[in-house]
């Protein structure tokens, strides 16, 4: 054909888009909430705290009980993602274990 109507530019400007390249505040139209809403945000978390959640209560490395409490915390907007939930469950799992030791000790 006579005329040549290439897409190597374009190709290339979308190999460096997804790199991450172009995407500056410069470039942005949509509002953060447009972008990435907020909402969705949120579902992911907690369909990933739940998630974990569930796993440890079926693993038996949670009890009905704490569950239920870190179940309303995650609901609750506590923990901020995964890795601080999980430090939580260390958290409260050793607490209760030392509550346990003290009774223990003042009972013999």
């Amino acid at each position: 054909p006579p005329v040549v109507h290439s897409r190597f530019r374009a190709n290339k400007k979308m190999m460096a888009k997804r790199k991450g390249r172009h995407s500056g505040t410069g470039k942005r139209r949509g509002t953060r909430d447009a972008r990435l809403p907020a909402k969705v945000l949120w579902i992911r978390r907690q369909r990933v705290l739940r998630r974990l959640l569930r796993k440890y209560r079926e693993a038996k490395k949670l009890d009905k009980h704490l569950y239920h409490e870190l179940y309303l915390k995650a609901k609750g907007n506590v923990f901020k993602n995964k890795r601080v939930l999980i430090e939580y469950i260390h958290k409260a799992k050793n607490e209760k274990q030392r509550v346990q030791n003290l009774a223990e000790q003042a009972e013999a």
